[in-house]
């Protein structure tokens, strides 16, 4: 068992578990919205079994609200996709930074074994 008072790992656990949770939101967004697609698909048979039924002014009033809710759906799955579209640019850049902070520990490691191998040569 660790011990509560012992120092935090290192920043790579760190780096991993917050990739892994930026994964895990974006396949949590994307299931909202497949599940927002269905159900709008489950409106719209619905809409299209009941027009046939509702040619009054009730109808109408029906017509309208189905409308209404289908406007709103749409400006929540932009939403979603913009939120996903964020998520994945994020993971993209912490790529790009990992990959740059490898880079310069590597550039300073040769730096570092090339000046001890001058020295002992």
């Amino acid at each position: 068992m660790a011990d509560a008072g012992a120092p935090a790992a290192p920043g790579g656990n760190l780096q991993q578990s917050s990739e892994s949770s930026t994964r895990n939101g974006i396949q949590a967004l994307e299931a909202a919205y497949s599940g927002i697609l269905k159900s709008r698909q489950d409106v719209d048979d619905t809409r299209n079994n009941l027009s046939k039924g509702y040619q009054g002014s009730d109808g109408g009033q029906y017509g309208a609200l189905l409308k209404q809710w289908d406007d709103q759906v749409n400006i929540i799955l932009r939403n979603l996709e913009d939120m996903v579209d964020k998520l994945n640019t994020s993971l993209v850049e912490h790529g790009k930074t990992q990959g740059s902070s490898n880079d310069a520990i590597n550039q300073a490691y040769s730096a570092s074994q090339k000046a001890f191998d001058d020295l002992m040569a």
